[in-house]
């Protein structure tokens, strides 16, 4: 099982059954009707919310109040946008929802000055309609098919993460641990942290973060520059039988992880 590549990105996917939600309607993934990945679906922005000065949320709707998307669990979705040029460009994102989140599915979006999906976001607004296609990804997982996981994020690879931790945490008869660290350059760069920090004192003991920044603030209680074998070796669980370690990120921090966990005795089948 492997990360699928993308071009900055490489992007974990995960399938695990979906929540059972009564009187819902599985729209995009799960209908015998629309099983094409390769198919696009077009969705209404109804809300965007900006964090920051370049990242906002953008929430789309489903036919009714009571869909779901039905994308499986931490597999990410195509989107299909222009750049500045008006070419077409496709990338992969993953959603911040799950199917228990009804009516709708909400994308993080980081924008970058010179990103060719970021123009197409950042043009965006509500009332204008995204094209969509999916699922992708291979990794499959099961709830409670190991003791913990660790997982190694950096920058957006944090959607994907997030996703996995809330299906573990918000299934009561998942008792998965998960220990997340992530990495950025400054405080700033940090997403979904409320979300995160939520986890955090809703699953004591069960979900614990480590941020990293390259440029920490003057007063900051998490790590300094690089994620490093100390770093994982502390905040991660040991290499056993019952643990695995899932890492998203860019393409530099995925080698320099990967040489990491080599030399800290994960092996091939604990790393996703």
């Amino acid at each position: 099982m492997d990360f699928l590549e993308a071009p900055k990105m490489q992007i974990l996917g995960v399938a695990v059954a979906a929540v059972a939600i009564a009187a819902t309607a599985v729209y995009l993934f799960s209908s015998k009707k629309s099983k094409d990945p390769e198919r696009f679906k077009e969705f209404k922005l109804v809300k965007r919310t900006n964090i920051s000065h370049n990242v906002a949320k953008f929430k789309f709707e489903l036919p009714s109040p009571t869909s779901v998307l039905g994308l499986p669990i931490g597999q990410h979705i195509s989107c299909r946008g222009k750049d500045s040029q008006g070419e077409e460009v496709i990338k992969p994102y993953t959603p911040t929802t799950l199917d228990s989140d009804v009516g709708g599915f909400e994308l993080v979006i980081k924008m970058y000055p010179q990103g060719r999906m970021s123009h197409h976001f950042r043009e965006m607004r509500v009332g204008d309609y995204l094209a969509v296609k999916g699922p992708k990804g291979r990794f499959r997982y099961q709830p409670n098919q190991v003791r913990a996981f660790g997982m190694l994020a950096g920058g957006s690879g944090i959607t994907p993460m997030f996703q996995v931790a809330r299906a573990i945490l918000e299934n009561p008869k998942d008792k998965t641990k998960v220990h997340l660290i992530y990495a950025n350059v400054t405080e700033d760069d940090i997403l979904l942290q409320s979300e995160l920090e939520g986890l955090s004192s809703k699953y004591p003991g069960r979900f614990n973060v480590y941020y990293v920044l390259n440029q920490p603030p003057e007063v900051w209680n998490g790590g300094v520059g690089f994620v490093s074998k100390e770093m994982i070796q502390t905040h991660c669980p040991a290499p056993a039988y019952d643990i695995q370690i899932l890492r998203c990120g860019p393409p530099p921090m995925n080698k320099a992880m990967a040489a990491h966990l080599e030399a800290l005795g994960y092996t091939p089948e604990m790393q996703f």
